[in-house]
């Protein structure tokens, strides 16, 4: 039984840092690719960050530049570091895995798996 649990999520002001976790069980975060997804009121759920097991990298173009994707293997959980935070960042964060093996892609129907998010609130 897969269970991804996401943490870290809450309000900052414009310009401000978060760190999101992602702790697994019944999954290995060493194996297939894992990444974060976010979803905003009345919008489409969109990829944001991918890591493979590789530690091949890919992220939205919004995102580029101020969020880093990582995988902690002691703690087997995944991670998202994000920075320069905007309003237009606001929205419930997802982490998302699947076993497959592959490069890493924000494309959300590859993904087997999925937690139930954490909600980032930038003002």
């Amino acid at each position: 039984h897969v269970q991804l649990v996401e943490s870290g999520g809450g309000s900052v002001q414009s310009g401000g840092s978060l760190r999101l976790s992602c702790a697994a069980s019944g999954y290995s975060v060493s194996q297939g690719y894992m990444a974060w997804f976010r979803q905003a009121p009345g919008k489409e759920r969109e990829g944001v960050a991918s890591i493979d097991s590789d530690g091949e990298t890919t992220y939205a173009d919004s995102v580029k530049g101020r969020f880093t994707i990582t995988r902690d293997h002691g703690k087997n959980s995944l991670n998202l570091q994000m920075n320069n935070l905007k309003p237009e960042d606001t929205a419930t964060y997802y982490c998302a895995a699947t076993p497959r093996v592959g490069h890493p892609t924000i494309a959300i129907r590859q993904y087997d798996y999925w937690g139930q998010g954490t909600q980032v609130t930038v003002s």
